[in-house]
């Protein structure tokens, strides 16, 4: 989908290297599922913030429900997050990116 939008992308098979290639390689933008087996995308937004990073960031999730307080105060109070329901279509998430990219984080 990033591809045919025109975006480089670098793919990452958990959490731990994802912030392992973030390191090595940095990025525009950063896409993260909330939900992932070592640690949830909070958590990685968490520690990109704690590092000072302003990256943007796209979450996505596919328990994500636009009712659900708490997770969308949470999110927010990370800085420079946008948020993705699952299922999407390329242009939603063509769509985020370029939102996410138009913003700056705290």
């Amino acid at each position: 989908m990033l591809a045919a939008g025109g975006h480089d992308a670098v793919e990452a098979p958990d959490a731990a290297a994802g912030l392992c290639l973030w390191r090595e390689q940095g990025a525009d933008v950063v896409v993260v599922d909330i939900a992932m087996p070592d640690m949830t995308g909070f958590e990685v937004i968490g520690l990109l913030r704690s590092k000072g990073e302003t990256v943007p960031v796209v979450a996505i999730s596919g328990s994500l429900v636009v009712s659900d307080t708490e997770m969308l105060r949470h999110t927010e109070s990370l800085g420079g997050v946008r948020l993705l329901s699952k299922p999407f279509s390329q242009d939603q998430l063509l769509s985020a990116i370029s939102a996410a990219l138009a913003s700056e984080a705290p």
